[in-house]
């Protein structure tokens, strides 16, 4: 049986995001976007997704607020996808959320770390920096690789 794709009889704020973004192709789209790809092109060679559920996504994102799509190429007419502020206002969640599968779901350490630009810190928990302690938004990090990633 599929879960409901809505969840209009639950009261509750965290169900109603889940409903935008509760799939995990939508959050990996959104990391992506955060790691600055930007056309349709390159989301689907770096997740490996199948152009139909890319699109899908992206249209929804879009539909959402989350991105926007602009145009950068007019014969034919190409489009990319850039974060909106309302997508760039779940980097906390996002950050999180790998944190704590860095936590528990990677015994190598993590593949991914969010390195402080100009610092040799990485975001920690609460969002600071690991070495100046500074609290971090998303244009001071960029991800490197870590000490698990896979070859």
């Amino acid at each position: 049986m599929a879960l409901p794709r809505t969840y209009e009889s639950l009261d509750c704020s965290v169900a109603r995001a889940l409903e935008v973004i509760g799939d995990r192709w939508t959050l990996l789209v959104i990391r992506s976007a955060f790691q600055g790809v930007r056309r349709f092109d390159d989301f689907q060679e770096t997740l490996g997704i199948a152009r139909n559920v890319l699109a899908d996504r992206l249209t929804r994102l879009c539909d959402e607020g989350l991105l926007r799509r602009v145009p950068y190429q007019e014969r034919p007419e190409r489009h990319e996808y850039r974060l909106t502020r309302k997508g760039v206002e779940l980097w906390p969640a996002l950050v999180s959320l790998m944190l704590w599968g860095d936590r528990y779901y990677a015994p190598e350490g993590p593949p991914v770390l969010v390195s402080h630009k100009g610092c040799d810190g990485h975001v920690a928990d609460g969002l600071v920096c690991s070495s100046c302690g500074r609290a971090l938004e998303p244009h001071e990090v960029e991800p490197v690789p870590g000490p698990g990633v896979r070859d």
